[in-house]
Order: structure tokens, then C-alpha cells, then sequence
């Protein structure tokens, strides 16, 4: 489930960098070398861990599965907040530097 995961918000998130980021404003494409990153690790990991279990790989127990699904869930959530913080610093539209003059 962690493979699956990060794979989809890998494909999103570079659906999203390819049609609707072409300023690069936004740092898009950052986020989604990210998740790509994390894809490449968790099917590097399937693959160990298929070489270890054989076909049990494929019948996991349902709480190792959400537990699973947890554990991708938390890698994105991980990488947004990576990205926002990294997005906050670089401030491409100068609306943070804005903000704070002002007070």
C-alpha cells in the first residue's frame, strides 16, 4: 500500500506539474521529483521484500495493509509539508514579504 500511494500522488501531482505549472512559480515540479523519490524507494523495498517472502508477499493481513496505507499516507503528507515549508522560504510572488512589511 505505501508503493501505491506514493505512486498515485507521484502521478497527480506530475499530471498537475505538466499541465498547469509551466512558470515553474509554484515549485511543482520539486514536489513531484519527491514523490517519485519515495515511489522508487517503497518499489525497491516490494521487491526485497518479495525476494524474502515469496508468495506470501501478496496475502498480507488486513492490519498490516492499513498499517501500510498509514505509513504512505504519512510520506505525502510529509513531502506537502516539505514542499510547503520550502515554498514559504522561496516565496516566488513576494506575498509573505508583503505581509510582513506591512506589521
Amino acid at each position: 500500500m505505501t508503493l501505491l500511494t506514493a505512486a498515485i500522488a507521484a502521478v497527480i501531482v506530475t499530471l498537475v506539474w505538466y499541465f498547469k505549472d509551466g512558470t515553474n512559480e509554484m515549485r511543482i515540479g520539486t514536489l513531484s521529483l519527491m514523490y517519485w523519490g519515495a515511489t522508487l524507494m517503497w518499489l525497491v523495498d516490494a521487491v526485497v521484500e518479495y525476494i524474502e517472502l515469496k508468495t506470501a508477499y501478496f496475502t498480507p493481513e488486513p492490519v498490516d495493509m492499513l498499517n501500510d496505507f498509514f505509513l504512505g499516507i504519512s510520506v505525502v503528507v510529509l513531502g506537502l509539508i516539505i514542499w510547503l515549508i520550502m515554498f514559504l522560504i522561496k516565496d516566488p510572488k513576494g506575498v509573505l514579504q508583503k505581509r510582513l512589511q506591512r506589521k
